[in-house]
């Protein structure tokens, strides 16, 4: 079959301010299996420019697809978009089939077909085999039913959905389609040549607010050995200089993430390595830091989420101030920078919540800080949690953790974004960090500090002047159940358990 893959454009803040723009992982995971089995795939990653509608439109025309497959890793902000997209797709040429791909889908299956006919397809939950079936079923005119991990409008019209599919064991079994990139075209961390890879896949913690721990339904990881391998391969044949490691938590296991960190110091190539992890991570491996820092990793996002050990408890995150801090000392100690995330929103703050959230930011001198808005998904037990509050932002595109969309009792967004400005503010230009920026000891580190601090900049200017000239919050919004729907959180893992047990599972190990 000819198969078109389809990136949408995002509108998101942080898709547009900066100049660099990272590969879209998801679909060329999905990418490679298929070429393997024969099919004649394209990229359209229309991020770049951003392409309009009319114009990716062309270029599907021009490629004559059977098959488009729309996919974003931002899939709830990105849906409109996406769904624009597969109208046009349909008004061009009805005779092309489109599937539809990523969390948002997965988990809003019902609500996306009902709503338009121009998706034919959702897959829900991990794609690489359930394409590779699906794609082999409609090139040789087979049933769908008999397909795990779809949903569908059948011949008469009547949505279904197959069984749930099992998740991957073997993540090594599926190659990376990089064949559809240029890689001189995709770069990160202020124009290093950069792709997004993952070592591991879900987490193994409780958090109830994220999106992404069901979708994965349980951690795994992939060869430590053949994940350094194939980075040294894109080194040296590519000139990949950064890895973004899409992973929620890739040192759940000490074991496998030490093995890793071994292979990339065997194989001796100057690739920086940043990501996300979390601090109690960093404070069990103190003793093995200085191997982090040699295996090419120079910054960690750490999702602390919140400074009160109230909200941290209502949210089940597991982590502590003290271990909070910690990490971020120790991370310093080894020259390896700190990005603090802290998210507003949670429970009903006042104006004395935010001033001993930002004490406790300035006691935990992150180098960096991403400063967020609470953004409840259906499928998580947050979202029944948070389900009578009001909201005040009913375009999804927003719903990107960079917008605040539900009503706060004691503070009006005004006074709310305000407040959070004003601590990014303070957080990043106190004397310390300045004097970090200016003369880190570390170069490259300098750079990256500048780098970060340039697009905060921007962000920060286009976030306020699109607040006060371009949003309208409702004031009588609906309940967040009346605009999403009933929580589904009983439906929060999305595939089945792998069938074979694997010993690396174990985040104790």
């Amino acid at each position: 079959m000819k198969i078109v893959l389809i990136n949408p454009p995002h509108t998101a803040i942080g898709s547009r301010i900066p100049d660099d723009h990272l590969p879209p992982l998801g679909l060329l995971s999905v990418a490679g299996p298929l070429i393997d089995d024969g099919h004649d795939l394209s990229l359209i990653d229309a991020e770049f420019g951003p392409m309009t509608i009319a114009e990716i439109i062309d270029r599907i025309t021009a490629n004559g697809p059977d098959l488009v497959l729309i996919g974003h890793s931002g899939s709830t902000s990105a849906h409109p978009t996406a769904r624009a997209i597969a109208e046009a797709v349909k008004r061009s040429d009805p005779a092309i089939r489109v599937v539809y791909g990523g969390v948002f889908p997965t988990y809003h299956w019902r609500e996306v077909l009902a709503e338009t006919e121009a998706f034919d397809i959702v897959v829900r939950g991990e794609g690489e085999e359930t394409m590779r079936r699906l794609a082999g079923a409609l090139a040789a005119n087979r049933p769908l039913d008999a397909i795990a991990g779809i949903a569908y409008r059948d011949g008469r019209g009547e949505v279904r959905a197959t069984q749930p599919a099992q998740a991957i064991a073997d993540l090594a079994a599926y190659r990376i389609g990089w064949e559809l990139i240029d890689h001189a075209s995709y770069s990160y961390w202020g124009g290093k040549r950069a792709v997004v890879m993952q070592f591991s896949r879900g987490c193994p913690h409780l958090c109830n607010y994220c999106g992404q721990r069901g979708f994965w339904t349980r951690w795994r990881h992939r060869s430590p050995e053949l994940f350094a391998r194939e980075i040294a391969r894109l080194y040296h044949e590519q000139g990949v200089e950064l890895i973004n490691l899409a992973d929620e938590n890739p040192t759940s296991s000490r074991k496998a993430w030490l093995a890793f960190l071994e292979a990339m110091i065997a194989e001796n190539v100057p690739v920086q390595i940043v990501g996300s992890t979390r601090a109690d991570d960093i404070v069990r491996d103190a003793d093995i830091l200085h191997l982090y820092r040699k295996a090419g990793v120079v910054r960690w996002l750490l999702g602390m989420e919140n400074t009160d050990e109230a909200t941290l408890a209502l949210i089940k995150k597991g982590g502590a101030k003290t271990t909070d801090r910690e990490a971020i000392r120790l991370l310093r100690q080894h020259d390896i920078l700190s990005m603090a995330t802290w998210v507003v929103g949670f429970e009903e703050e006042k104006l004395s919540d935010l001033w001993r959230g930002f004490r406790q930011l300035l006691s935990y001198d992150p180098d960096q800080i991403q400063a967020l808005y609470v953004t409840p998904h259906r499928w998580t037990p947050f979202f029944r949690i948070a389900r009578d509050r009001q909201v005040i932002e009913t375009d999804i595109r927003k719903w990107d953790y960079k917008h605040q969309v539900l009503k706060m009792r004691y503070l009006n967004p005004f006074v709310l974004i305000a407040c959070v400005k004003l601590i990014e503010v303070a957080v990043q230009a106190r004397p310390k960090a300045l004097v970090r920026i200016l003369f880190h000891r570390d170069r490259e580190q300098r750079h990256s500090m500048r780098w970060y601090t340039q697009m905060g900049r921007r962000v920060w200017f286009h976030e306020v002047l699109e607040f006060l000239f371009r949003r309208r919050h409702l004031k009588n919004g609906p309940t967040l159940e009346n605009f999403w729907g009933a929580p589904q959180d009983d439906e929060e893992e999305s595939m089945l358990r792998p069938q074979r047990h694997i010993k690396s599972l174990d985040a104790a190990e």
